[in-house]
């Protein structure tokens, strides 16, 4: 592979050579290789160097109760192993980037600091790795017509030459991904486990031929699924991204824990699916932070959901403190079934008198719920999206009900638009 002593010793302190490796001297962690590597920066030292210094005279002052001077010997002594991988890496088309390489994807680093992986494997064309894209996540067994929801959205990112950016795995992974391939879309592919068998898969030939496909894996390229590394994988998907859209989550997995963990650290601005299945978590993830996309794929742009006004997680109140509530535009009132942009303006009625008198919120509550609950809703999810108070959100929507707006359904308990007075 060509490797430049950099990225020879990076790889022997924090790479697998074989299966049975795994019984031998165990290779630095991420957040383990951050604090070495941090400290031989501060040393004025780069990784380089342990391969020409005599290492135990380096790492005198070096203390740390996890990373022994005897651990780093034993890495560094693998070259023999390392020598077999690589060789057999390429002859099967891999590559590697290392974070000291300008190949290296800048969000990872950007966004993850330090607990970026050191070291990247990779087959197909690594100058995609750079590129603007949305990230697609999803169940592996999702239904048909979230598939074929996906497929769509991969085919709509390939005509907005937006890259489709998801994990690889069955089900919404790879309907994203084949849908953008088919319409020769580029396509960022993370891989858990195996990445040496995909690079060789019939499945993603055409894509990694053509130069629209680039699949990598922070992980040995020849690792089992293992559910540790899948849960991993997760962060680099919505890392590599400028936005994320969940078709289908269920109420535990990978998928919701991968959603949320972005929730929680502001990554990328996090979209929904709108569904009808009450087994889903997508309205839970609304309710964290997450917005509801448009739900009729014909209406959905794609650059929309990464460039939007207001796009980030924290949403705004739906009313606020003094006269002039943040509202909706007019055009932008359908969710779930719409996107949603939040952006501060005057009621018609505040900016013609100033006299007006007193502000009806629950006639602005009404006027919004008409698009919120076009289709079913649930209390959790117009909470989301109202930033009221539970009760309040509550008394309303009983005093909807009561006057024949919203019909009030079961099993689950959601609301829905009815538009006439009782």
């Amino acid at each position: 592979m060509n490797l430049s002593p950099m990225a020879q010793a990076t790889l022997l302190l924090t790479s697998y050579f074989s299966q049975a490796s795994r019984d031998d001297v165990k290779p630095l962690s991420n957040t383990e290789w951050g604090r070495f590597a941090r400290w031989l920066k501060e040393q004025s030292v780069t990784p380089a160097d342990l391969l020409t210094t005599d290492v135990p005279s380096l790492l005198q002052t070096w203390q740390d109760p996890h990373i022994s001077t005897e651990r780093v010997i034993a890495l560094l002594n693998r070259g023999h192993s390392l020598a077999l991988a690589t060789e057999k890496w390429q002859r099967a088309g891999l590559w590697l980037v290392t974070r000291a390489d300008p190949e290296y994807p800048w969000r990872l680093k950007q966004r993850l600091k330090t607990g970026a992986p050191p070291v990247l494997f990779g087959c197909g064309n690594k100058n995609l790795l750079n590129m603007s894209g949305l990230a697609v996540v999803g169940s592996r067994n999702a239904s048909d017509p979230d598939l074929q929801f996906t497929s769509l959205v991969g085919a709509k990112a390939a005509s907005e030459k937006l890259a489709i950016v998801s994990g690889g795995a069955r089900g919404v992974d790879e309907a994203a991904m084949l849908g953008a391939m088919q319409g020769n879309g580029a396509v960022i592919g993370i891989m858990a486990d195996s990445l040496l068998t995909a690079a060789t898969s019939a499945k993603w030939r055409h894509g990694l031929m053509n130069g629209n496909l680039v699949l990598i894996s922070p992980f040995y390229p020849e690792a089992g699924f293992s559910v540790g590394n899948a849960m991993a994988r997760n962060k680099y998907i919505y890392c590599l991204a400028e936005s994320a859209l969940v078709i289908h989550s269920g109420t535990k997995g990978g998928t919701l824990n991968g959603a949320e963990e972005n929730l929680k650290n502001g990554w990328v601005p996090l979209w929904v699916k709108p569904t009808d299945d009450s087994n889903a978590a997508n309205a839970h993830l609304v309710a964290k932070g997450a917005r509801w996309s448009v739900a009729d794929i014909q209406h959905l742009t794609l650059s929309s959901l990464l460039h939007a006004e207001g796009s980030s997680p924290e949403q705004s109140d739906l009313f606020a403190a003094d006269a002039h509530p943040t509202l909706y535009s007019s055009a932008e009132t359908e969710a779930p079934s719409r996107s949603v942009t939040l952006r501060e303006e005057k009621p018609d009625y505040a900016t013609q008198n100033a006299t007006a008198g007193p502000v009806d919120f629950y006639q602005i509550f009404i006027r919004e719920l008409a698009g919120y609950a076009e289709n079913p809703v649930t209390l959790e999810a117009l909470t989301a999206l109202t930033q009221l108070n539970k009760h309040q959100l509550s008394d309303w929507l009983k005093r909807a009900t009561d006057s024949g707006l919203v019909e009030q359904l079961t099993h689950p308990v959601r609301y829905q638009w009815r538009g006439h007075q009782g």
